[in-house]
Protein backbone atom coordinates (compact mmCIF):
# COMPACT_ATOMS: atom_id res chain seq x y z
CA UNK A 1 0.00 0.00 0.00
CA UNK A 2 1.22 3.34 -1.26
CA UNK A 3 2.20 6.08 1.93
CA UNK A 4 4.23 9.29 2.47
CA UNK A 5 4.50 11.61 4.70
CA UNK A 6 2.88 14.02 2.74
CA UNK A 7 -0.79 13.82 4.12
CA UNK A 8 -2.86 16.52 3.12
CA UNK A 9 -5.89 17.24 6.18
CA UNK A 10 -9.34 17.38 3.85
CA UNK A 11 -11.42 20.19 4.73
CA UNK A 12 -14.84 19.46 6.40
CA UNK A 13 -17.82 21.64 5.71
CA UNK A 14 -18.82 23.31 8.78
CA UNK A 15 -21.90 25.02 6.42
CA UNK A 16 -23.51 23.87 3.09
CA UNK A 17 -20.98 25.24 0.03
CA UNK A 18 -22.05 27.83 -2.21
CA UNK A 19 -19.90 28.58 -5.00
CA UNK A 20 -19.61 28.64 -8.65
CA UNK A 21 -16.52 27.02 -10.19
CA UNK A 22 -15.21 27.26 -13.53
CA UNK A 23 -13.47 24.36 -14.59
CA UNK A 24 -10.41 24.11 -16.88
CA UNK A 25 -10.46 22.46 -20.31
CA UNK A 26 -11.04 18.42 -20.99
CA UNK A 27 -7.82 16.36 -20.61
CA UNK A 28 -9.85 14.32 -23.30
CA UNK A 29 -10.08 16.70 -25.57
CA UNK A 30 -7.03 17.96 -25.37
CA UNK A 31 -5.10 15.19 -26.03
CA UNK A 32 -7.26 14.33 -28.78
CA UNK A 33 -6.91 17.76 -30.32
CA UNK A 34 -3.01 17.73 -29.95
CA UNK A 35 -2.75 14.76 -32.14
CA UNK A 36 -4.78 15.77 -34.45
CA UNK A 37 -3.09 19.38 -35.04
CA UNK A 38 0.43 17.17 -35.16
CA UNK A 39 -1.19 15.47 -38.52
CA UNK A 40 -2.91 18.29 -39.62
CA UNK A 41 -1.49 19.73 -43.23
CA UNK A 42 -2.30 23.27 -42.01
CA UNK A 43 -1.28 24.73 -38.34
CA UNK A 44 -3.68 24.88 -36.12
CA UNK A 45 -5.09 26.78 -32.93
CA UNK A 46 -6.17 24.52 -29.54
CA UNK A 47 -8.09 26.78 -28.10
CA UNK A 48 -8.52 26.92 -24.24
CA UNK A 49 -6.82 23.37 -23.39
CA UNK A 50 -5.98 21.86 -20.01
CA UNK A 51 -2.36 22.55 -18.81
CA UNK A 52 -1.88 19.65 -16.46
CA UNK A 53 0.87 16.70 -16.13
CA UNK A 54 -0.86 14.92 -18.66
CA UNK A 55 -1.33 17.08 -21.28
CA UNK A 56 2.27 18.64 -20.62
CA UNK A 57 3.85 14.93 -21.00
CA UNK A 58 1.54 15.13 -24.59
CA UNK A 59 2.95 18.37 -25.39
CA UNK A 60 6.73 16.93 -24.77
CA UNK A 61 6.42 14.39 -26.71
CA UNK A 62 4.60 15.78 -29.76
CA UNK A 63 7.54 18.37 -29.49
CA UNK A 64 10.77 15.45 -30.03
CA UNK A 65 9.17 14.12 -32.97
CA UNK A 66 9.65 17.22 -34.27
CA UNK A 67 6.36 19.38 -34.22
CA UNK A 68 6.24 22.70 -32.98
CA UNK A 69 4.31 23.74 -30.72
CA UNK A 70 4.38 27.42 -29.31
CA UNK A 71 1.97 29.17 -26.43
CA UNK A 72 -0.36 32.09 -27.49
CA UNK A 73 -2.23 33.67 -24.59
CA UNK A 74 -4.67 30.81 -23.11
CA UNK A 75 -3.69 28.51 -26.03
CA UNK A 76 -1.30 26.36 -28.03
CA UNK A 77 -0.36 26.79 -32.01
CA UNK A 78 0.50 23.58 -33.79
CA UNK A 79 3.11 23.76 -36.95
CA UNK A 80 2.14 20.14 -38.08
CA UNK A 81 5.72 18.68 -39.80
CA UNK A 82 6.70 15.03 -40.74
CA UNK A 83 6.97 13.19 -37.16
CA UNK A 84 10.83 11.84 -37.08
CA UNK A 85 12.77 10.27 -34.72
CA UNK A 86 15.35 9.31 -32.83
CA UNK A 87 13.09 10.15 -29.95
CA UNK A 88 12.00 9.19 -26.57
CA UNK A 89 8.42 9.25 -25.50
CA UNK A 90 8.12 9.65 -21.74
CA UNK A 91 4.11 8.83 -21.10
CA UNK A 92 4.33 9.15 -17.42
CA UNK A 93 1.14 7.15 -16.55
CA UNK A 94 -0.86 9.05 -19.01
CA UNK A 95 -2.80 6.45 -20.76
CA UNK A 96 -3.31 8.46 -23.79
CA UNK A 97 0.09 9.29 -24.27
CA UNK A 98 1.01 5.94 -24.09
CA UNK A 99 -2.01 4.61 -26.37
CA UNK A 100 -2.44 7.90 -29.02
CA UNK A 101 1.19 8.22 -29.66
CA UNK A 102 2.20 4.85 -31.01
CA UNK A 103 0.69 4.53 -34.60
CA UNK A 104 1.32 8.66 -34.93
CA UNK A 105 5.18 7.44 -33.89
CA UNK A 106 4.82 4.58 -36.74
CA UNK A 107 4.27 7.02 -39.40
CA UNK A 108 7.72 8.63 -38.38
CA UNK A 109 11.44 7.99 -39.86
CA UNK A 110 13.53 6.45 -37.40
CA UNK A 111 13.65 4.72 -33.48
CA UNK A 112 10.72 6.36 -31.10
CA UNK A 113 11.58 4.60 -27.73
CA UNK A 114 8.51 4.95 -25.19
CA UNK A 115 8.85 4.49 -21.73
CA UNK A 116 7.09 5.93 -18.61
CA UNK A 117 6.19 5.99 -14.30
CA UNK A 118 6.43 2.59 -13.16
CA UNK A 119 2.04 1.51 -13.43
CA UNK A 120 2.53 2.28 -16.76
CA UNK A 121 4.54 -0.53 -17.52
CA UNK A 122 1.83 -2.33 -15.88
CA UNK A 123 -1.09 -0.81 -17.82
CA UNK A 124 -2.52 -3.08 -20.82
CA UNK A 125 -1.16 -1.83 -24.34
CA UNK A 126 -1.04 -5.25 -26.53
CA UNK A 127 -4.19 -5.56 -28.24
CA UNK A 128 -3.26 -1.97 -29.90
CA UNK A 129 0.67 -3.08 -30.30
CA UNK A 130 -0.60 -6.28 -32.42
CA UNK A 131 -2.94 -4.52 -34.49
CA UNK A 132 -0.43 -1.96 -35.15
CA UNK A 133 2.07 -4.75 -36.33
CA UNK A 134 -1.24 -6.12 -38.01
CA UNK A 135 -1.56 -2.49 -39.92
CA UNK A 136 2.07 -2.70 -41.08
CA UNK A 137 3.83 -1.17 -37.76
CA UNK A 138 7.47 -2.49 -36.53
CA UNK A 139 7.21 -2.71 -33.17
CA UNK A 140 9.74 -4.08 -30.40
CA UNK A 141 8.76 -4.79 -27.20
CA UNK A 142 10.71 -7.81 -25.78
CA UNK A 143 7.40 -9.86 -26.73
CA UNK A 144 5.50 -8.16 -23.35
CA UNK A 145 2.66 -6.66 -24.73
CA UNK A 146 3.49 -3.53 -22.26
CA UNK A 147 6.38 -0.72 -21.75
CA UNK A 148 9.34 -0.08 -22.41
CA UNK A 149 8.73 -0.46 -26.16
CA UNK A 150 10.69 0.82 -29.66
CA UNK A 151 8.59 1.14 -33.00
CA UNK A 152 11.01 1.31 -36.09
CA UNK A 153 9.59 4.06 -37.80
CA UNK A 154 9.93 3.73 -41.96
CA UNK A 155 8.26 6.89 -42.42
CA UNK A 156 4.82 5.15 -43.22
CA UNK A 157 1.93 2.69 -42.36
CA UNK A 158 0.49 0.73 -44.94
CA UNK A 159 -2.90 0.22 -42.93
CA UNK A 160 -5.73 -1.66 -43.41
CA UNK A 161 -8.17 -4.00 -41.39
CA UNK A 162 -6.77 -5.13 -37.97
CA UNK A 163 -9.24 -7.15 -35.70
CA UNK A 164 -8.66 -6.52 -31.98
CA UNK A 165 -10.09 -7.06 -28.30
CA UNK A 166 -10.38 -3.34 -26.98
CA UNK A 167 -12.79 -4.77 -23.97
CA UNK A 168 -9.59 -3.35 -21.87
CA UNK A 169 -9.68 0.47 -23.17
CA UNK A 170 -11.86 2.29 -25.69
CA UNK A 171 -7.98 4.00 -26.05
CA UNK A 172 -7.09 1.09 -28.40
CA UNK A 173 -9.78 2.01 -30.69
CA UNK A 174 -9.08 5.71 -30.66
CA UNK A 175 -5.55 5.40 -30.92
CA UNK A 176 -6.01 3.76 -34.27
CA UNK A 177 -8.64 6.25 -35.58
CA UNK A 178 -6.77 9.05 -34.51
CA UNK A 179 -3.88 8.57 -36.74
CA UNK A 180 -5.63 6.12 -39.21
CA UNK A 181 -6.22 8.83 -42.38
CA UNK A 182 -2.60 8.82 -42.48
CA UNK A 183 -1.88 5.23 -42.98
CA UNK A 184 -1.49 4.52 -46.48
CA UNK A 185 -4.95 2.29 -46.83
CA UNK A 186 -7.26 4.16 -44.04
CA UNK A 187 -7.82 1.66 -40.92
CA UNK A 188 -10.59 -0.45 -40.50
CA UNK A 189 -10.84 -1.32 -36.84
CA UNK A 190 -12.70 -4.10 -35.90
CA UNK A 191 -13.65 -4.90 -32.22
CA UNK A 192 -14.16 -9.03 -30.95
CA UNK A 193 -14.97 -9.30 -27.17
CA UNK A 194 -16.54 -8.05 -24.41
CA UNK A 195 -18.62 -5.01 -24.57
CA UNK A 196 -16.29 -1.82 -25.52
CA UNK A 197 -15.81 0.27 -22.62
CA UNK A 198 -16.33 3.95 -21.88
CA UNK A 199 -18.12 4.63 -25.59
CA UNK A 200 -18.64 7.87 -25.04
CA UNK A 201 -15.05 8.54 -25.36
CA UNK A 202 -15.15 6.71 -28.50
CA UNK A 203 -17.63 9.18 -29.89
CA UNK A 204 -15.40 12.67 -29.01
CA UNK A 205 -12.74 10.88 -31.14
CA UNK A 206 -14.95 10.46 -34.03
CA UNK A 207 -17.01 13.36 -33.89
CA UNK A 208 -13.48 15.45 -33.21
CA UNK A 209 -11.94 13.35 -36.82
CA UNK A 210 -14.98 14.44 -38.47
CA UNK A 211 -14.78 18.23 -37.33
CA UNK A 212 -11.06 18.00 -38.90
CA UNK A 213 -12.21 16.57 -42.28
CA UNK A 214 -11.72 13.25 -41.65
CA UNK A 215 -14.48 10.74 -43.34
CA UNK A 216 -15.21 8.17 -40.69
CA UNK A 217 -18.24 5.39 -40.81
CA UNK A 218 -19.64 4.10 -38.16
CA UNK A 219 -22.82 2.32 -39.63
CA UNK A 220 -21.77 -1.35 -38.38
CA UNK A 221 -21.81 -1.90 -34.49
CA UNK A 222 -18.52 -2.42 -33.30
CA UNK A 223 -16.52 -1.32 -36.79
CA UNK A 224 -15.00 1.71 -37.67
CA UNK A 225 -13.69 2.52 -40.62
CA UNK A 226 -11.84 5.88 -41.36
CA UNK A 227 -11.29 6.58 -45.04
CA UNK A 228 -7.51 7.91 -45.92
CA UNK A 229 -7.20 11.38 -46.77
CA UNK A 230 -5.89 15.05 -45.08
CA UNK A 231 -6.31 16.00 -41.92
CA UNK A 232 -7.15 19.83 -41.24
CA UNK A 233 -7.62 20.68 -37.97
CA UNK A 234 -7.76 24.58 -38.08
CA UNK A 235 -8.51 25.24 -34.48
CA UNK A 236 -10.27 23.11 -32.26
CA UNK A 237 -12.12 24.64 -28.94
CA UNK A 238 -11.80 22.55 -25.83
CA UNK A 239 -14.54 22.13 -23.79
CA UNK A 240 -14.66 22.68 -20.00
CA UNK A 241 -13.94 19.30 -17.93
CA UNK A 242 -17.16 17.99 -17.08
CA UNK A 243 -15.25 14.26 -15.04
CA UNK A 244 -13.94 16.95 -13.01
CA UNK A 245 -16.67 18.91 -12.16
CA UNK A 246 -17.48 15.04 -10.38
CA UNK A 247 -15.87 15.99 -6.87
CA UNK A 248 -17.55 20.23 -6.82
CA UNK A 249 -21.05 18.83 -8.20
CA UNK A 250 -20.37 16.33 -5.18
CA UNK A 251 -19.90 19.04 -2.53
CA UNK A 252 -23.17 20.36 -3.05
CA UNK A 253 -25.24 16.99 -2.75
CA UNK A 254 -22.87 16.16 0.57
CA UNK A 255 -23.61 19.24 1.92
CA UNK A 256 -26.70 20.40 1.14
CA UNK A 257 -25.66 23.37 -0.69
CA UNK A 258 -25.24 24.70 -4.43
CA UNK A 259 -21.99 24.77 -7.00
CA UNK A 260 -22.53 25.93 -10.42
CA UNK A 261 -20.57 24.82 -13.01
CA UNK A 262 -20.40 27.50 -15.91
CA UNK A 263 -20.55 26.91 -19.72
CA UNK A 264 -21.81 23.23 -19.59
CA UNK A 265 -22.25 22.13 -23.01
CA UNK A 266 -25.30 21.83 -24.31
CA UNK A 267 -24.27 18.54 -26.72
CA UNK A 268 -21.06 16.91 -25.88
CA UNK A 269 -19.81 13.64 -26.03
CA UNK A 270 -17.65 13.60 -22.80
CA UNK A 271 -18.89 10.82 -20.14
CA UNK A 272 -18.75 13.77 -17.37
CA UNK A 273 -22.57 14.73 -18.28
CA UNK A 274 -23.73 11.46 -17.28
CA UNK A 275 -23.11 13.31 -13.78
CA UNK A 276 -27.05 15.20 -14.43
CA UNK A 277 -28.30 11.59 -14.36
CA UNK A 278 -26.28 10.04 -11.38
CA UNK A 279 -26.66 13.13 -8.69
CA UNK A 280 -30.47 13.75 -9.32
CA UNK A 281 -30.99 9.84 -8.90
CA UNK A 282 -28.60 10.11 -5.68
CA UNK A 283 -30.83 12.97 -4.00
CA UNK A 284 -29.72 16.14 -5.74
CA UNK A 285 -31.90 18.69 -7.69
CA UNK A 286 -29.86 19.24 -11.10
CA UNK A 287 -30.97 21.96 -13.38
CA UNK A 288 -28.95 23.74 -16.83
CA UNK A 289 -29.42 27.12 -17.55
CA UNK A 290 -27.67 30.58 -18.62
CA UNK A 291 -25.67 30.23 -16.03
CA UNK A 292 -24.50 26.45 -16.50
CA UNK A 293 -25.40 23.60 -14.04
CA UNK A 294 -26.02 23.84 -10.85
CA UNK A 295 -26.66 20.91 -8.47
CA UNK A 296 -28.70 21.60 -4.86
CA UNK A 297 -28.35 18.85 -2.19
CA UNK A 298 -31.60 18.43 -0.79
CA UNK A 299 -30.28 17.11 2.27
CA UNK A 300 -30.53 13.63 1.69
CA UNK A 301 -27.99 11.16 -0.47
CA UNK A 302 -29.45 8.20 -1.70
CA UNK A 303 -28.01 4.63 -2.53
CA UNK A 304 -27.65 4.06 -6.22
CA UNK A 305 -27.64 0.91 -8.74
CA UNK A 306 -25.57 1.96 -11.39
CA UNK A 307 -23.64 0.66 -14.21
CA UNK A 308 -20.98 2.56 -14.98
CA UNK A 309 -19.53 0.99 -18.20
CA UNK A 310 -19.74 3.70 -19.93
CA UNK A 311 -18.94 6.36 -17.54
CA UNK A 312 -16.05 4.29 -15.01
CA UNK A 313 -14.20 6.81 -14.95
CA UNK A 314 -16.91 9.03 -12.67
CA UNK A 315 -16.39 5.62 -10.20
CA UNK A 316 -13.96 7.20 -7.75
CA UNK A 317 -16.67 9.70 -7.40
CA UNK A 318 -19.79 7.97 -7.48
CA UNK A 319 -18.47 5.39 -4.43
CA UNK A 320 -17.32 8.25 -2.02
CA UNK A 321 -20.65 10.09 -2.17
CA UNK A 322 -22.61 6.03 -1.66
CA UNK A 323 -20.00 5.80 1.17
CA UNK A 324 -21.88 8.84 2.81
CA UNK A 325 -25.57 7.84 1.43
CA UNK A 326 -28.39 6.42 3.72
CA UNK A 327 -28.91 3.30 1.84
CA UNK A 328 -26.55 0.93 -0.22
CA UNK A 329 -25.15 1.23 -3.60
CA UNK A 330 -24.28 -1.36 -6.23
CA UNK A 331 -22.08 0.16 -8.94
CA UNK A 332 -20.97 -2.45 -11.94
CA UNK A 333 -19.45 -3.08 -15.43
CA UNK A 334 -16.27 -1.33 -14.37
CA UNK A 335 -13.54 -4.59 -14.42
CA UNK A 336 -11.14 -2.40 -16.83
CA UNK A 337 -11.08 0.21 -13.59
CA UNK A 338 -8.66 -2.26 -12.55
CA UNK A 339 -6.08 -1.38 -15.16
CA UNK A 340 -6.51 2.23 -14.46
CA UNK A 341 -3.67 4.20 -12.67
CA UNK A 342 -3.59 1.92 -10.05
CA UNK A 343 -6.76 -0.84 -9.21
CA UNK A 344 -9.40 1.48 -8.32
CA UNK A 345 -12.00 -1.15 -7.42
CA UNK A 346 -9.41 -2.60 -5.20
CA UNK A 347 -8.52 0.76 -3.48
CA UNK A 348 -11.86 2.23 -3.28
CA UNK A 349 -13.00 -0.56 -1.30
CA UNK A 350 -9.82 -1.13 0.83
CA UNK A 351 -9.72 3.36 1.65
CA UNK A 352 -13.88 3.08 2.22
CA UNK A 353 -13.43 0.33 4.62
CA UNK A 354 -10.46 2.22 6.85
CA UNK A 355 -12.15 4.82 7.20
CA UNK A 356 -15.10 2.11 8.97
CA UNK A 357 -16.97 1.77 5.66
CA UNK A 358 -18.50 -1.31 4.66
CA UNK A 359 -17.61 -1.65 1.16
CA UNK A 360 -17.11 -5.20 -1.14
CA UNK A 361 -15.49 -5.61 -3.84
CA UNK A 362 -17.30 -7.50 -7.25
CA UNK A 363 -15.79 -9.17 -9.71
CA UNK A 364 -16.63 -6.08 -12.11
CA UNK A 365 -17.30 -3.26 -9.53
CA UNK A 366 -18.15 -2.89 -5.87
CA UNK A 367 -21.04 -2.55 -3.50
CA UNK A 368 -21.06 0.01 -0.47
CA UNK A 369 -23.25 -0.30 1.94
CA UNK A 370 -24.24 2.66 4.90
CA UNK A 371 -22.42 2.74 8.02
CA UNK A 372 -21.08 5.68 10.00
CA UNK A 373 -17.21 6.92 9.03
CA UNK A 374 -14.42 8.00 11.21
CA UNK A 375 -11.33 10.02 10.51
CA UNK A 376 -7.71 8.61 8.90
CA UNK A 377 -5.52 8.48 6.55
CA UNK A 378 -7.17 8.17 2.39
CA UNK A 379 -4.13 7.12 0.14
CA UNK A 380 -4.17 8.19 -3.09
CA UNK A 381 -2.16 5.41 -4.76
CA UNK A 382 -0.80 7.37 -7.16
CA UNK A 383 -4.31 8.49 -8.86
CA UNK A 384 -5.56 11.39 -8.91
CA UNK A 385 -9.00 10.13 -9.27
CA UNK A 386 -8.74 8.22 -5.51
CA UNK A 387 -7.42 11.72 -4.26
CA UNK A 388 -10.50 13.79 -4.96
CA UNK A 389 -12.93 10.63 -4.03
CA UNK A 390 -11.08 11.07 -0.24
CA UNK A 391 -11.45 15.29 -0.65
CA UNK A 392 -15.49 14.91 -0.55
CA UNK A 393 -15.63 11.84 2.29
CA UNK A 394 -13.49 14.55 4.22
CA UNK A 395 -16.69 17.35 3.50
CA UNK A 396 -18.50 15.22 5.63
CA UNK A 397 -15.93 13.61 8.17
CA UNK A 398 -13.47 14.97 10.38
CA UNK A 399 -10.01 14.15 10.33
CA UNK A 400 -9.86 12.74 6.88
CA UNK A 401 -5.74 13.24 5.27
CA UNK A 402 -5.47 12.46 1.80
CA UNK A 403 -1.72 10.95 0.97
CA UNK A 404 -0.55 13.03 -2.00
CA UNK A 405 -3.00 15.22 -2.54
CA UNK A 406 -0.50 16.55 -5.32
CA UNK A 407 -0.80 13.60 -8.13
CA UNK A 408 -4.35 15.52 -8.52
CA UNK A 409 -2.36 17.83 -10.88
CA UNK A 410 -2.38 15.43 -13.47
CA UNK A 411 -5.81 16.46 -14.48
CA UNK A 412 -6.51 19.57 -12.12
CA UNK A 413 -3.62 21.63 -11.05
CA UNK A 414 -4.29 23.65 -8.39
CA UNK A 415 -6.78 21.17 -6.58
CA UNK A 416 -6.06 21.95 -2.71
CA UNK A 417 -6.57 25.77 -3.68
CA UNK A 418 -9.40 25.45 -5.68
CA UNK A 419 -10.73 22.92 -2.90
CA UNK A 420 -10.57 25.31 -0.10
CA UNK A 421 -11.82 28.01 -1.56
CA UNK A 422 -15.06 26.22 -2.81
CA UNK A 423 -15.41 24.51 0.99
CA UNK A 424 -14.24 27.54 3.27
Amino acid sequence: MPDSAQHWSAPTARTPVDATVALPGSKSMTNRALVLAALSETPSVVRRPLRSRDTDLMAAALRSLGIAMTESGADWEVAPAPPRGPAHVDVGNAGTVMRFLPPLAALAHGDISFDGDPRARERPIGPLLEALRALGADIDDGGRGALPLVIRGSGGVRGGTAILDASGSSQFVSALLLSGARFERGVEIRHEGPPVPSRPHLDMTVKMLRSAGVGVDTSVPDVWRVAPGPVKAAEVVVEPDLSNAAPFLAAALVTGGRVTVPGWPEHTAQPGDALRDLFARMGGEVATGPDGLTVRGTGEIRGITADLREVGELTPTIAAVAALASGPSRLTGIAHLRRHETDRIAALVREINALGGDAEELPDGLVVRPRPLHGGVFHSYDDHRMATSGAVIGLAVGGVEVENIATTAKTLPGFPELWAEVTR
